[in-house]
């Protein structure tokens, strides 16, 4: 059991940089709420759901983060901050990084899948800060919900989240095999589908451009051919 918390602090280290110690993870509202939920989740189980009820609620007012005790979450579970919120059957892998301000909401349970109104992330996924992913969808290994992105669609595995509703764009291999990411996307604008979107449209309105040039030259070309052409008949 100590080695598997010392593993676990271990996790954290490597995802944020800020700790210079294993103890002052422990202070940390994510690993409170974590170890909280696991308990939770243990009455919830027990059918001792009152009980369950009572130590989420505690956690809830401790740490700003509220963890359904009907949640199934995997090893190395990380949110970084608080003020997040994991409904009832959501299932969470392993590895899986949260930012501040996350919410993994539900539907109605008439639209849910045999009564799975909650995400399902899957493993090394990594949720950026105030993501909203809503309903029974999965999240796929390894991909990277934006800030603030707003997903109600699956998500393919090695891919990346971005706007209001979320769009994918797939990661090539080599950003893909990359340890971690913070936040869920790089600080530059490569990743976004409108700005790729733009800058398709850019490079057509430029190749369109050349082209009518190109063709307006040699319009002109002609034009002076033609000119040449009938002063010189003129002279014969």
């Amino acid at each position: 059991m100590f080695g598997g918390l010392i593993d676990y602090l271990d996790s954290v280290k490597a995802r944020d940089p800020a700790p210079r110690t294993r103890w002052e993870i422990l202070l940390y509202p994510g690993v409170l709420a974590l170890g909280l939920h696991r308990v939770a989740h243990w009455l919830f189980r027990g059918e001792m759901y009152f009980l369950a009820r009572l130590v989420n609620h505690i956690s809830r007012f401790l740490t700003a983060i509220d963890i359904h005790p009907g949640a199934r979450i995997g090893r190395h579970f990380f949110i970084d901050h608080g003020f997040t919120v994991i409904g009832e059957t959501a299932l969470i892998g392993d590895n899986v990084t949260i930012y501040q301000c996350v919410t993994l909401g539900g539907t109605n349970p008439a639209n849910g899948i045999a009564g799975k109104r909650h995400p399902t992330i899957e493993d090394d996924a990594i949720i950026g800060s105030g993501a909203q992913v809503l309903g029974p969808i999965v999240v796929g290994k390894r991909s990277r919900i934006g800030a603030n992105a707003v997903v109600t669609k699956d998500v393919p595995e090695g891919a990346s989240m971005v706007g209001i509703p979320a769009r994918a764009t797939l990661v090539d291999s080599t950003e893909y095999q990359k340890p971690f990411l913070p936040y869920g996307t790089s600080c530059t604008e490569r990743f976004d589908p409108q700005t790729q979107a733009l800058d398709l449209l850019r490079c057509e309105v430029e190749t369109l451009r050349t082209r009518l040039s190109a063709l307006i030259d040699e319009r002109d070309a002609d034009r002076v051919a033609a000119d040449a052409t009938a002063e010189e008949r003129n002279r014969a």
